[in-house]
């Protein structure tokens, strides 16, 4: 657990925010940061007040796409469809 404690704040607030995503698996935390899911757990654990912590868990658990290899094909992507992609600092349009 040494890793958790050499992240910046700001790794830890976009960590979280990853973990809270539906469609971010644990797998690009992973691949991003260098955390595993049972790390990414405990920084939670750590960062969040109990009854927070107990509904995230609830919702992660046995979900389909928080774990790569549980997921269908077409989830093999670290963003969402609908997310606007982003060039040359312009918002590119629908």
């Amino acid at each position: 657990m040494k890793k958790l404690k050499q992240l910046s704040e700001r790794d830890t607030d976009r960590i979280i925010e990853m973990a809270w995503e539906d469609r971010t698996p644990f797998d690009a935390i992973l691949s991003q940061f260098g955390i595993t899911e049972k790390e990414t757990i405990t920084l939670m654990r750590r960062e969040m007040k109990p009854s927070s912590f107990q509904m995230w868990r609830k919702r992660v658990q046995g979900r389909k796409t928080k774990h790569k290899a549980k997921a269908a094909d077409d989830l093999k992507r670290f963003k969402c469809s609908r997310q606007k992609m982003v060039t040359l600092n312009k918002i590119s349009k629908r």
